[in-house]
C-alpha cells in the first residue's frame, strides 16, 4: 500500500430499526429484524408491499423547518448522519482548513423521494398530462441533482475541498467511501466526510422493481421476508438510511488521540461488462476486485476474520456471492464467517454499502458479527459459514466488505485495524 495511510475516526448512521450508532448496532447484534408492511404510501397496487422504514422526524433530529423543506429526505438522512459522525469523531469542524476538508456523498437514486411528491402534486395526482410548475416546492432543482447531497453535507461542516457525489447503483456507498480515501492517500484532502444515503421506498421505485421481480412479494410475513442465502428467498426487501464517516489520515488521527475504529487498508472496483441485472455465475469480477483489494492492504486470503456479504437475497446475487468468496479466499473461505445484514435493515440500494462498512467496523469493535436473519434452510449451492439467526463472539481484526450492483458494479474494501495492515 502507497500514500498515506487513511482511518475511520466517526461514524453516524441512521437505518430502519433505530436512528444512531448505538440503536444500529442493538438491532444487528440482536439479529432483529426492521422489515415491515410499507406505511408511507398506499401500497397495494403493488406486488412487493413491505420495507424497511425509518421511523425518522427531522426536526426532532436538529434539522429546522426551512431545512425540511429545502432537503429531499435522503439528503435529511445525510445531513443528520453526518451531525452524529462528526460528533463522534471529536473534531471542531471550525479547527479544519475548509480547502483540506472534503466530501463524497454516494446515492444510486437521488432525490427519489421528493420528485415523487412533487410529480404527485404538480401534475394533480397524475391527472393533468401538461403540468403545472407553480405549484412545486421552490426548491425543486436540488432535488433534480443529486450533487446538492454533497453540498448540504459540506455546508454542515464548511468543507471548501472536493465535493462530488458518486452513483453507481448499489456499490454507491462503498466507492464513495473507497474515493474518498484515495483523496487522501494522495495528498489532496487531509479529512473527508463520506458515506452515502438513498430514500427510495417510493412507488416509482415499487414499480420499477415489481416489473423486473427483484423484490420478494413475501407480503404476509414481513417480519422474515429478506432470507439471504435461504432456499426459501425470492428477493429482496428494499430499505432506506443512510450511514456517513470521518476519514484521516492515520498519523494526524493518533497525533490528536482520536479514536481508531479501522483502517481502510484497500479498495477496489470492477464491472462485469456482461449484463445490465445479470450475473455471471463464477463471481469473477468480485472475486478480482476482493484480490486487489487484499493485494492492496498486503493481507493474505487467511488474515480476513469476517466477510459482511451483499446477501441480496435474490437467487443469482447470493450464489455469484458464494463463488466469488470461494475463488477469491480459497479453502480459508469455508473457515471464515459471512452473514447479510439485508436480512434485518432491507436493502436501501446506493446507501447500503456505507451501511455495511458501518456494520463491519462495529464487528470489530465488539468482535461480534451480526447474523444472518431469518436464514433457517440454506441453500445448498451457498455452502459456507453465514452465521445463521444468532450473532457471534469472533475475534475481528480484519474484515472484507462488498457490494454488488445493477450495471454490473462489483466493489470490495478491506478493513483491518491499523496494526494489522502493513504500512
Amino acid at each position: 500500500m502507497t500514500g498515506r495511510r487513511v482511518v475511520i475516526t466517526g461514524v453516524g448512521v441512521l437505518a430502519p430499526g433505530g436512528i444512531g450508532t448505538k440503536n444500529f448496532w442493538s438491532l444487528l447484534s440482536e439479529g432483529r429484524t426492521a422489515t415491515r408492511g410499507i406505511t408511507f404510501f398506499d401500497p397495494s397496487p403493488f406486488r412487493s408491499r413491505i420495507a424497511a422504514e425509518i421511523d425518522f422526524d427531522p426536526e426532532a433530529h436538529g434539522l429546522s423547518p426551512q431545512e425540511v423543506r429545502r432537503m429531499d429526505r435522503a439528503a435529511q438522512l445525510a445531513v443528520v448522519a453526518t451531525r452524529e459522525a462528526v460528533a463522534d469523531s471529536g473534531l471542531d469542524p471550525s479547527a479544519l482548513d475548509p480547502y483540506r476538508t472534503g466530501v463524497t456523498i454516494g446515492s444510486a437514486v437521488g432525490a427519489t423521494t421528493g420528485l415523487d411528491e412533487e410529480y404527485r402534486i404538480v401534475s394533480d395526482g397524475g391527472r393533468r398530462p401538461l403540468v403545472d410548475h407553480a405549484y412545486a416546492v421552490p426548491h425543486l432543482y436540488d432535488f433534480m441533482v443529486p450533487s446538492s447531497f454533497a453540498a448540504e453535507v459540506a455546508w454542515q461542516v464548511g468543507a471548501e475541498g472536493p465535493a462530488s457525489v458518486v452513483s453507481t447503483g448499489c456499490t454507491s456507498g462503498l466507492d464513495s467511501v473507497g474515493y474518498a480515501t484515495e483523496l487522501i492517500r494522495e495528498g489532496s484532502a487531509d479529512v473527508m466526510i463520506a458515506g452515502a444515503a438513498d430514500a427510495p421506498i417510493s412507488p416509482i421505485t415499487l414499480a420499477c422493481f415489481d416489473a423486473i421481480k427483484a423484490t420478494t412479494p413475501r407480503n404476509d410475513d414481513a417480519e422474515h421476508a429478506s432470507r439471504p442465502f435461504d432456499a426459501s428467498r425470492n428477493g429482496f426487501v428494499l430499505g432506506e438510511g443512510s450511514a456517513v464517516f470521518v476519514l484521516e489520515e492515520l498519523e494526524s488521527a493518533r497525533k490528536r488521540g482520536a479514536h481508531i475504529y479501522a483502517e481502510i487498508a484497500g479498495y477496489a472496483t470492477r464491472s462485469n461488462a456482461y449484463h445490465m441485472t445479470g450475473l455471471r455465475p463464477d463471481g469473477a469480477e468480485m472475486a478480482e476486485a476482493i484480490r486487489l483489494s487484499l493485494d492492496e492492504a498486503r493481507l493474505n486470503p487467511q488474515d480476513i476474520d469476517y466477510i459482511n456479504a451483499h446477501g441480496s437475497g435474490t437467487k443469482q446475487n447470493d450464489r455469484h456471492e458464494t463463488a466469488a468468496f470461494k475463488r477469491s479466499l480459497g479453502d480459508h473461505a469455508y473457515r471464515t464467517p459471512v452473514s447479510s445484514i439485508k436480512s434485518m435493515v432491507g436493502h436501501s440500494l446506493g446507501a447500503i454499502g456505507s451501511i455495511e462498512i458501518a456494520a463491519s467496523v462495529l464487528a470489530m469493535e465488539h468482535n461480534v458479527v451480526p447474523p444472518t436473519a431469518n436464514l433457517h434452510t440454506p441453500d445448498p449451492e451457498c455452502d459456507l459459514d453465514y452465521v445463521p439467526l444468532t450473532a457471534r463472539e469472533w475475534t475481528t481484526d480484519a474484515v472484507v466488505t462488498v457490494g454488488s450492483g445493477f450495471g454490473g458494479f462489483q466493489s470490495a474494501m478491506v478493513l483491518a485495524r491499523p496494526e494489522r495492515s502493513v504500512a
